[in-house]
């Protein structure tokens, strides 16, 4: 089977582990990259159109899918989201279609679904200007959270305590998101709908992320985990445990609000990235993103649950219904987290063998290249890479994190 995979823009090599694992599912795959480099993928099954505008892309796609028979087009890109689901329309093949995907990556759009269909999420208002922004935030209280409509990432996402954070933070994102990455890797000559910023209100209870499936009116969780983050005023310091510490009853209540944004947004058959929030004891919705999660989240899922996300795209993206389950738990217990550090231009990142030798590393991932440049907020959120560990119980498996997360070093030019 021949399964197509889009990058919009090429982002680094972050994505080839996960073409690995498409492959090692017995998938042949070709990697078709808007703007990129020429050496990307093995020269037999790769494309560089030199351009991310969307009909150059689609015209490449279909020369290549008249010659080599495609059964389906997947991405794990948050940027590649919508140009995927017009590719595929283009070629006849499986997919979420145009405006589901764009309810799934405008976060604006996706807000509008979600309330049209009556799903509980955060009060919201889109915002040009910082006036508008300072009567939303009085009109919701404070704090409020102010974020990009076509982020990704926790870029310019903020937590504002007051009137003068909203000043200071307002203007950060509204700078920042001119530069970047994600909403600018985004194919041209489609239409995304805004590209601003979105204040809303704050909910403050857990966060709980989860690696889903919609198929045919039904909903999987895969996977469900807990964000055991102490939160500041930034959302970029992710720390996982899995399987979640979640209730029987709010699973359930979790899956039906999941279910109905799902549903609300268009997406019948999907892998899905879904993130959720309680607030006064209820579940809302912070966002279902047509993909499935980054960093670790796809090891975490088989680990903790034994649910197979890269699997599911393999799977959807041929028109198959994929090896799905309602959310059962292993029993095995992981924390997982990103690697954060100064801000500098990388030299080199230093990982002992205590640490890379460890039985009981099942994440270690450094995404960091000397030369990279680390931005940290207000000015972006790079990070150095993943590390997860498995242990007996979320504190065992914690401490051991802990532990070796302040071993690994990191020097800057």
């Amino acid at each position: 089977m021949k399964l197509l995979t889009v990058e919009t823009r090429q982002y680094l090599q972050y994505y080839h582990s996960r073409y690995q694992q498409v492959e090692a599912l017995g998938a042949e795959l070709y990697v078709l990259n808007g703007e990129g480099t020429e050496d990307f993928w093995p020269a037999d099954r790769y494309r560089l159109v030199g351009t991310k505008n969307i009909e150059d892309m689609i015209a490449t796609a279909k020369q290549w899918h008249a010659v080599e028979d495609f059964a389906g087009v997947i991405t794990f890109s948050e940027a590649a989201v919508v140009a995927v689901a017009a590719i595929a329309e283009a070629l006849g093949l499986p997919g979420i279609g145009v405006e589901a995907a764009l309810n799934s990556r405008n976060k604006l759009l996706m807000r509008q679904a979600h309330e049209r269909a009556g799903a509980p999420i955060p009060g919201f208002r889109y915002v040009t200007e910082l006036a508008q922004a300072r009567d939303a935030a009085r009109e919701f209280g404070y704090p409020v959270i102010i974020k990009p409509t076509l982020g990704a990432g926790s870029h310019f996402v903020f937590k504002c305590d007051d009137d003068a954070e909203l000043v200071e933070h307002y203007e950060q994102a509204a700078a920042g998101i001119r530069e970047m990455f994600w909403a600018n890797s985004e194919a041209d000559g489609i239409d995304l709908g805004p590209n601003g910023l979105l204040v809303e209100s704050f909910l403050d209870g857990k966060e709980y992320l989860m690696e889903a499936v919609s198929w045919d009116g039904e909903l999987y969780l895969g996977s469900v985990v807990d964000r055991i983050t102490a939160e500041g005023g930034t959302f970029d310091d992710d720390v996982h445990h899995a399987p979640t510490s979640m209730s029987a009853e709010d699973l359930v209540a979790v899956h039906e609000v999941v279910k109905a944004g799902a549903l609300a947004q268009g997406l019948r058959r999907s892998v899905m990235h879904a993130e959720v929030r309680f607030h006064d004891g209820r579940p809302h919705l912070l966002e279902i993103a047509a993909r499935v999660g980054g960093g670790g989240l796809d090891m975490i899922a088989r680990i903790t649950a034994e649910h197979d996300p890269i699997a599911a795209v393999v799977a959807i993206g041929a028109d198959r219904r994929p090896d799905v389950r309602h959310f059962r738990p292993t029993g095995t217990h992981i924390t997982a987290m990103c690697l954060i550090s100064e801000a500098g231009v990388v030299d080199r990142v230093v990982v002992p063998e205590e640490v890379s030798g460890s039985d009981r590393v099942f994440l270690l991932k450094i995404t960091a290249s000397p030369g990279d440049e680390i931005k940290r907020p207000p000015d972006g959120n790079t990070i150095l890479g993943f590390l997860g560990t498995t242990g007996t119980s979320e504190q065992d498996a914690l401490a051991l994190m802990t532990d070796f997360a302040s071993k690994i070093r990191v020097e800057f030019r």
